[in-house]
């Protein structure tokens, strides 16, 4: 009986520490997020009353290390259409803070990001020449779906705002306000994030 009894004391540290050899550490969570996808925007900037045009193009984004359910996300879109005459050729560089929340598997996230958007000279109705920098600002929100350990299918959308403004000459730079230029866009995007 005392044989047993040192046998099953000196056993049990080791069945436990095998067990907890066994058992799955927990995951440390992903420090970095890499985006890259599809973007569509609802209007090209002279886009006037009648001559609506979406615009195709690309998004890519880095965001940082979570903290708080926050992140800093810097954000990069590119699109480019031919609206009246003119090849408009946009980009926006924007950055601000990503809310983030798990709910079971999909992770839901709204942000609110402010920058620049810059556009080439000759955009304007018939190539007129315009502004080619804006302030730009995107408020929206989105949707992860993991697809793998480290990968999601990320939707997202927003509202956009950018103010380009037609120019009388190329030499004295004066906006013209336009009646009827666009300077509210919705913005939808679609592709693969990576946590690393």
């Amino acid at each position: 009986m005392t044989l047993r009894l040192v046998l099953l004391f000196a056993l049990l540290p080791m069945a436990i520490a095998v067990h907890a050899q066994n058992e799955a550490a927990p995951q440390k969570p992903p420090r970095f997020q890499l985006y890259g996808g599809y973007a569509f925007v609802s209007n090209s900037p002279n886009g006037l009353p009648g001559e609506h045009q979406p615009m195709n193009g690309w998004n890519a984004a880095l965001g940082t290390p979570l903290w708080q359910f926050i992140r800093f996300k810097v954000d990069i879109s590119s699109y480019k259409g031919t609206n009246q005459g003119a090849q408009e050729d946009v980009y926006y560089i924007l950055g601000g803070p990503q809310f983030t929340r798990r709910f079971g598997r999909e992770t839901v996230f709204v942000e609110a990001l402010i920058g620049d958007g810059g556009i080439n000279r000759y955009w304007g109705p018939q190539a007129s020449p315009g502004e080619t920098a804006s302030f730009a600002t995107v408020v929206g929100g989105g949707l992860d779906t993991p697809i793998a350990r480290r990968l999601a299918f990320r939707v997202s959308g927003g509202y956009q705002w950018s103010n380009f403004q037609l120019i009388n000459n190329v030499q004295s730079i004066e906006p013209i306000q336009t009646p009827g230029l666009p300077d509210k866009f919705a913005r939808i995007s679609c592709g693969l994030l990576w946590s690393f």
